[in-house]
């Protein structure tokens, strides 16, 4: 794939690569650890080997994101979790944990069979001193061929507690809680193969191949900012991934029951390392940049104040416009996240055919592929660079599914516009305040969406009355008193900015990947909905 090798872009000395950081300090291993495993990996003759590690560590990582109710799919649950029947996602553990096997086994290789020889051995040693010295003499982790022999332990023995637990008529939140709290324990112990850490990468498939994203990262010039960019673009790229191993296990021809547990544990991941992305981005994000502009302002000595007024000036507007993108990202985000997981997936406490799963699963990937293309693509337009999806994702049907998803994205955008302008001149002249709870909510729901879904808009489209958009809608918002001035200059941007994208809508459906796509505006319609509802 695209995003999986590369090369780190040569630094000046002294300044500081967050790309590398992030690669080699978000692993959690020691020095020694992580040389011996890259040392291991690049030995290992397994075919697929990338593969099979990565979906390995993402299933190892399922199991504690599992364990919580809030990564399930499914909409808002009603029940309290105490009185709900986990009888099904034991089930799907347990298949998830035997595909754990099956890669401990691929990766172990020939050691698999000492395996089997000392499980054999176990069962048949009838003094109970020796069979203690032979599992303790095979507990140590001095290697990551033997840490991989103590998961696959680990393994074949939760999955047996596991089949045995999925036999009761009912299964009570603190027995699957338990069961998994004990598998997220094995994998916290594990010494090569921990991956319980949230926005956590590995060098091993984790690197952008892009030297133009990673040129752009390097030309941010504050640190903290760099590093909220590298991360971002890291995240987007590792959460990718995570569809591209959705598809694949869906194609995968083993048998149904196999894959589902499969599936379920990887949606988990997805939507936990998504909810501590936007999570990061919405409340830390402003924060950091303020923080690292203020201490670069304060390194400027009195006396260069006046030659470097220009140029902080300009610096500290690129931060803003990188703030309002994060945060706008992470908006649009969490709409996807929640429309894909609440409504186009079902709950894992119901058996589901598994035909249903695939199909679920591959609308998922139809829904959150483009969203996540699309915000790498925006973060490169807010850092200066329009790249093209060919030269930056390996899928040939990049281009015609985010065109297809940028002219859905205008007209629902369009129509939110419009509602807005109509709602705002509707206002009785001469009122000194709106009734209701909040005079002016719908201004401020009003400007939620914009963040969620058009700023990135206009980032793309290069909408040239941007900031007088921003600036009158911000206006409006930062008052409870109804100032008619205020409210016919929003109006008047407003209606603007629908006659651009009514404009743009019809300039998108004349690109030529879509000539023989009709819009479907049905569909439209309950996208817009959904979102509207979320």
């Amino acid at each position: 794939m695209a995003y999986t090798t590369s090369l780190v872009p040569p630094r000046a000395p002294g300044d500081r690569d967050a790309y590398a950081d992030l690669l080699r300090d978000t692993r959690g291993l020691r020095r020694e650890h992580a040389h011996a495993r890259e040392a291991w990996f690049s030995q290992l003759s397994a075919e697929r080997k990338e593969e099979h590690l990565f979906e390995l560590e993402i299933l190892l990582k399922g199991l504690a994101c599992f364990a919580n109710p809030r990564n399930h799919p499914g909409a808002p649950r009603r029940t309290p979790v105490v009185a709900q029947d986990f009888r099904e996602p034991v089930a799907l553990v347990r298949e998830a944990m035997g595909r754990i096997i099956v890669l401990c086994r691929t990766l172990l290789m020939d050691r698999e069979r000492s395996f089997v020889f000392q499980r054999y051995l176990e069962t048949v040693l009838p003094d109970d001193g020796a069979r203690s010295r032979l599992v303790s003499e095979n507990l140590t982790q001095d290697s990551p061929a033997g840490s991989l022999f103590v998961m696959r332990h680990a393994m074949t023995n939760l999955i047996e507690v596991a089949s045995g637990i999925s036999r009761l008529p009912r299964v009570p939140f603190r027995t699957f809680y338990a069961m998994l709290g004990v598998a997220q324990r094995e994998v916290a112990q594990s010494v090569y193969f921990n991956s319980l850490s949230a926005l956590e990468f590995r060098p091993e498939f984790d690197r952008i191949t892009n030297q133009r994203i990673l040129e752009l990262t390097r030309s941010v010039t504050q640190d903290h900012a760099r590093r909220l960019i590298a991360l971002t673009f890291l995240s987007l790229f590792r959460m990718l991934r995570y569809l591209g191993l959705l598809e694949a296990t869906t194609r995968d021809p083993r048998e149904p029951r196999r894959t589902t547990g499969i599936i379920y544990l990887v949606m988990s991941v997805l939507r936990s390392d998504a909810r501590a992305l936007t999570s990061h981005l919405r409340h830390r994000a402003g924060r950091l940049l303020a923080e690292g502009y203020e201490r670069d302002l304060f390194n400027v000595p009195a006396s260069r104040i006046g030659q470097r007024y220009e140029s902080l000036l300009a610096d500290g507007h690129r931060l803003l416009d990188i703030k309002a993108s994060l945060e706008g990202l992470a908006a649009n985000l969490r709409l996807e996240l929640r429309r894909a997981f609440e409504h186009d997936f079902p709950a894992p406490e119901f058996s589901v055919a598994e035909g249903d799963v695939r199909r679920a699963t591959l609308q998922v990937i139809h829904t959150l592929r483009p969203a996540l293309q699309n915000g790498i693509l925006f973060l490169c337009a807010t850092l200066g660079a329009r790249l093209e999806a060919q030269g930056v994702f390996d899928d040939h049907a990049a281009r015609r599914n985010l065109s297809e998803r940028l002219r859905r994205d205008v007209w629902m955008f369009a129509q939110i516009v419009r509602a807005f302008a109509q709602k705002a001149r509707a206002v009785p002249a001469g009122e000194v305040r709106w009734s209701g709870v909040s005079p002016l909510e719908f201004v401020r729901e009003f400007l939620a969406y914009f963040r969620a879904m058009g700023y990135p808009l206009l980032r793309t489209a290069d909408y040239p009355r941007i900031d007088a958009f921003v600036s009158a809608m911000t206006a409006l918002e930062e008052t409870d008193l109804l100032e008619p001035a205020r409210l016919h200059r929003a109006i008047a941007e407003a209606e603007q900015f629908q006659e651009f994208l009514v404009d743009l809508f019809e300039q998108i459906g004349r690109r030529d990947e879509l000539a023989s796509v009709p819009f479907d505006r049905r569909a439209a319609a309950e996208a817009l909905k959904l979102y509207l509802g979320a």
